[in-house]
């Protein structure tokens, strides 16, 4: 059977497309069974499809509904109002407060927010201000995938990112990145690792504009290669 599945808002972003067409063994199928098959197919989103409901020629169905190839079948994430997301792409300015209020909980002691900025002077070179470009559906992509990260090396902790794009005067924020977790030695460390993962392979550049020039920077980290992981606590990378 081939299925056509549309989807929404941050499901859209969750798969990179705003439709997928499956191929599916079976003739028919639950709408329980299709998110089950959705999770085994791609599992770094199987926590966002816990909370999706399935939408049958434009109405809910309930989990005796059929589906069946010529349904006009839908993914639907939680509508406004509901959880907030917790990736976030934006060309407006960033209020650090608004980040950090996504991740608190009242079982953690430890909140911590990385709040990066546009400095003046870099290595002695003055910067008129930064300019951001990214591939957005991926960018929000790969953000998820830190967040599995630091969900797997520190249980419990909660991530949220917001980028700006375009550009960014001297003075004002970039990128918020907020951590919370039960206690603060695993706050920082995980702070620590969601930066350098954002650096290392989130596509998002950055254009260094001068009084007499402008460049392209990298990530600055050494030979590039997004498909490695961060070292480990006691290793070093050649």
């Amino acid at each position: 059977m081939k299925l056509k599945l549309l989807l929404f808002a941050g499901l859209a972003e969750h798969f990179g497309s705003p439709v997928l067409e499956l191929d599916i063994e079976q003739d028919g199928l639950t709408p329980q069974e299709l998110k089950a098959l959705l999770a085994a197919r791609y599992p770094a989103a199987s926590d966002v499809l816990k909370q999706a409901f399935v939408a049958v020629n434009q109405q809910y169905a309930d989990d005796a509904a059929r589906i069946t190839g010529q349904d006009e079948v839908a993914l639907i994430p939680p509508v406004s109002g509901g959880e907030p997301e917790p990736y976030t792409i934006t060309r407006d300015p960033i209020r650090a407060d608004e980040v950090t209020a996504k991740v608190l909980h009242p079982d953690h002691g430890a909140t911590l927010a990385f709040v990066g900025t546009t400095r003046e002077f870099t290595h002695g070179k003055r910067t008129t201000m930064l300019e951001y470009e990214a591939y957005e559906p991926m960018a929000l992509k790969t953000m998820r995938q830190i967040g599995d990260e630091l969900s797997a090396r520190w249980p419990g902790t909660r991530l949220a990112i917001t980028h700006r794009l375009g550009t960014v005067p001297v003075g004002e924020t970039s990128v918020v990145i907020a951590v919370s977790s039960p206690h603060r030695d695993s706050a920082y460390e995980a702070s620590r690792y969601a930066i350098e993962r954002l650096k290392q392979i989130v596509p998002i550049w950055k254009k260094e504009i001068w009084e007499d020039g402008s460049e392209w920077k990298g990530h600055q980290q050494g030979p590039w290669n997004p498909a490695a992981g961060l070292p480990q606590e006691g290793e070093t990378r050649a």
